[in-house]
């Protein structure tokens, strides 16, 4: 495909009427909405109830018809928001209100091209459900360890143009670690077809990493080659209370002196998590029978025999007793026990929703600095809102935190007025900890000011000349990432 020449169009305050033709064209019937009573799924965000504009929805079926897409829109000076299963937490893949923007959603592109047992691979397209590339993995005997709470719904386009995290990060990495190839159109209109499964290749720029966590303001994925694993053949879960955050990352010390990196997840729940739970969540149970401020789900899986875990996680949580680092714990005795503890941590998110208002931060700092991180912070937002219901969880295996002060009582909804003040409270620490604002969440709309704010000179002239570089005109998802002054 030739490459498409720069528009000297000026950028039209609303989407042509000749281009929305075309574009209902290149998709045909059916595949595309223009009705804004039809258009919530697309155009509300899950979380915050953002509300986006746009004249219309396309649905392309295949990466042709993207690219095609995309060529039009570059022709008209258009840009276009690429959307996948619209799971965000932080408002990327929705369209601004001004309705100038065409809204692409990958949702009809779900085959999977190509299962390579022999090189541990599976090529997908960009609208493959996460929970459907976990089982066509798992029918053929092996992992696919990328794993989050909204597998099943959000698709991977969505997943490796956020970098996603999930609860296995500990032990195989982010979606970047996950990928071998991609296959992406540019804001031109051009495909680059980089799906090879080549685990070495050092004939120039790794280009895939220019795209994974880059929110489709470089190009869109349309397919991908992920890595596959050995599928376990023994898993072993575990709940234990420890006296504080400081204890927790000794324990996860502790298990992987024991079983090595077989140590798959190691999670942190404040009290409130398990409280707030119990209060909205049909079913959850408690999962030790005392009450104590923290707790760690941690699950260690491996290729042994089953039961062959369990011996290493019970001697480390001994040397835990024995060092004044657990108070409490059980493991679990079956499949549906270890469902079960892993449930309350599954459910945070709308357990959160369901409690109150509460301002949300994914951070991340040094697994050395975590403890310092949480006290620090719960002792300024205390002192600033009495009242305030503290609630802190995460991946403390991997240093990211999902730190949700949520607002007293009597404050209602009246809480969220305070967002920015909340935010450079908590953010502040974490920069002076040497931490990120967000560690696995993406950028989106919610943290753009905050990353500028953050971010030093030299980093944000160096993201500016990519996108530059790659997007003159500033088509792929403005606003986003990079503020639209630097399209």
């Amino acid at each position: 495909m030739t490459s498409v020449a720069a528009s000297s169009k000026p950028r039209p305050a609303q989407v042509p009427d000749a281009l929305i033709v075309r574009l209902k064209e290149i998709v045909g019937p059916g595949n595309w909405i223009d009705d804004p009573a039809q258009m919530g799924a697309y155009t509300t965000a899950w979380r915050d109830h953002w509300e986006a504009r746009t004249p219309l929805v396309v649905r392309p079926g295949s990466t042709q018809e993207v690219a095609a897409i995309v060529a039009a829109c570059a022709a008209e000076n258009v840009p276009v928001v690429p959307q996948s299963g619209n799971t965000g937490l932080t408002g990327g893949g929705l369209p601004r209100d001004t309705g100038a923007e065409i809204l692409l959603t990958t949702e009809r592109m779900r085959k999977v091209r190509d299962l390579d047992l022999l090189n541990d691979t599976i090529t997908v397209e960009a609208g493959v459900v996460l929970a459907d590339i976990q089982k066509a993995a798992s029918e053929a005997n092996r992992l696919f360890p990328l794993s989050l709470g909204a597998e099943g719904s959000c698709r991977i386009g969505g997943n490796l143009s956020t970098n996603a995290g999930g609860v296995q990060v500990l032990r195989y990495g982010n979606a970047r670690a996950l990928v071998l190839g991609l296959e992406v159109v540019l804001p031109d209109g051009r495909v680059w077809n980089g799906l090879r499964g080549l685990r070495k290749d050092n004939t120039g720029y790794d280009l895939k990493q220019l795209f994974i966590g880059a929110e489709g303001t470089l190009g869109i994925i349309t397919a991908a080659v992920l890595r596959l694993y050995p599928k376990p053949t023994e898993r072993q879960v575990a709940v234990a209370a420890v006296t504080d955050p400081a204890a927790s990352v000794r324990l996860l010390g502790l298990l992987r002196e024991e079983a090595g990196e077989q140590v798959t997840t190691f999670e942190l729940l404040q009290r409130s998590c398990y409280d707030n739970a119990l209060a909205t969540l049909d079913g959850a149970e408690d999962p030790l029978d005392a009450v104590y401020p923290w707790y760690v789900l941690t699950e260690l899986n491996g290729q042994g025999a089953p039961g062959s875990l369990r011996a290493p996680l019970e001697a480390a949580l001994a040397r835990a007793f024995e060092a004044g680092l657990v108070q409490d714990a059980v493991i679990a005795a079956s499949e549906q026990q270890a469902n079960r503890l892993w449930r309350v941590r599954e459910e945070q998110a709308d357990v959160q929703k369901r409690t109150g208002t509460g301002i949300k931060h994914d951070v991340s700092v040094p697994l050395s600095r975590i403890a310092e991180f949480i006290e620090r912070a719960d002792a300024v937002l205390t002192k600033a809102y009495p009242g305030i219901r503290l609630c802190a969880f995460g991946h403390v295996g991997d240093g990211n935190i999902h730190y949700n002060p949520i607002g007293p009582a009597e404050m209602g909804t009246a809480f969220a007025g305070e967002t920015e003040t909340v935010n450079r409270i908590v953010h502040d620490i974490v920069a002076d900890l040497d931490g990120s604002i967000s560690a696995e969440h993406g950028i989106g709309r919610l943290r753009l000011a905050e990353n500028e704010h953050y971010k030093s000179e030299v980093e944000q002239d160096l993201m500016r000349a990519v996108k530059q570089a790659l997007d003159p005109l500033n088509l792929m998802n403005p606003g986003k990432l990079i503020s639209e002054r630097d399209g």
